[in-house]
């Protein structure tokens, strides 16, 4: 029967022996490798983005205003024009000369008048002549009026600088009324219309600063401001159009480009980490913060944007705790680790002792 018995506690004896040894194995183990850096701030904005396209800060059609031959024109292919600049002139034979004819009764009425006038003042004129030569000197002056500006209309002159279009008329054509001459385009500045859902209009105001890109110069972004907001919101689509304005004093922006536009919102410096230091569990952010003893500790924050490969950190975080970075699918709360780079060694010691 003794012997029954010693078996048993040499067998018992072994059984503790390899706990033993399984637990000392487990305080041997090496902690994991990881990087870590400090939460640092940076800049966040909220972004609004759309599609828009330019317009011309002034544009106009040039057309003949009546029927007439087309005597010469002030351009060539897109000349740049001034103010007042003679664009087109049409036929004046007629006009000019109603417009002689027109002065020289203007001329013959003002003299009558005047002989009237000293009939008058020495009673040899009733007032009644009087002032029937004063309605037929007006008439004389309206007509010759009529005549001038009869002349003006054939003489097509630019509204406002800017370039104009392809020449398609020559001289010596006889056009028709309405038939276009020229169009005239102030590309000074550029109109750029986008629209904005109405869930974003709130932000929309008057000075806000945009960035637009055109696929012409995919490397060179233009930057302006809005000046309006529309006043009417599109029942079929819920959204209303925004204008902004973009300096273009190279003109390299023309009129109907289409122009995809970043508007930056809501500006702010925040705590911010790398977005692969934040792990997701359901509705939930963590991030793992090393203590100076090198143990990670489980940290729920709350999050906001991100930029540039970073995220936004609402919440749970102060300034410069030190985040892991690398590694973190290796982790649980708690576990001792090690971290790369020089401070390696130091945790290693401090997790030795």
């Amino acid at each position: 029967m003794p012997q029954p018995k010693f078996f048993l506690v040499l067998a018992l004896f072994a059984s503790l022996s390899a706990c033993g040894g399984s637990a000392g194995k487990e305080r041997d183990r090496t902690p994991p490798l990881v990087k870590a850096e400090p939460a640092t701030s940076m800049r966040f904005t909220a972004a609004v983005e759309a599609v828009g396209t330019a317009l011309a800060n002034e544009q106009v059609t040039l057309t003949a205003p009546v029927t007439e031959r087309l005597v010469r024109l002030g351009f060539n292919d897109g000349d740049y024009v001034h103010a007042g600049q003679m664009i087109a002139e049409l036929a004046l034979g007629q006009e000019n000369a109603q417009l002689a004819e027109a002065n020289a009764r203007a001329r013959e009425a003002g003299q009558q008048l005047s002989r009237i006038e000293t009939l008058r003042q020495k009673g040899f004129a009733t007032k009644s002549n009087l002032d029937a030569q004063v309605a037929s000197a007006a008439a004389a002056r309206a007509q010759a009026a009529e005549a001038r500006a009869s002349i003006g209309d054939r003489i097509i002159r630019a509204p406002f600088s800017g370039y104009v279009s392809l020449r398609n008329i020559s001289p010596g054509a006889v056009v028709s009324s309405g038939t276009e001459i020229a169009q005239i385009s102030d590309v000074s500045r550029i109109k750029l219309d986008f629209a904005v859902p109405e869930t974003a209009l709130a932000q929309m105001k008057k000075g806000l600063g945009i960035v637009a890109i055109a696929a012409a110069y995919p490397d060179s972004p233009f930057h302006g401001q809005i000046e309006t907001v529309d006043a009417v919101i599109d029942p079929n689509t819920r959204s209303a159009t925004v204008r902004a304005i973009l300096p273009n004093p190279d003109g390299r922006l023309k009129p109907g480009m289409l122009l995809t536009v970043r508007i930056e919102t809501q500006p702010r410096i925040a705590l911010s980490v790398p977005e692969l230091s934040v792990v997701g569990e359901g509705d939930q952010r963590f991030v793992y913060v090393v203590g100076p003893d090198a143990t990670a500790k489980r940290t729920q924050v709350k999050t906001g944007l991100r930029s540039e490969g970073r995220i936004e950190i609402l919440d749970g975080l102060k300034p410069g705790a030190k985040v892991v970075t690398e590694g973190v699918v290796k982790l649980s709360d708690g576990m001792k680790v090690r971290l790369a780079g020089p401070n390696a060694a130091a945790g290693v010691a401090r997790t030795a002792r």
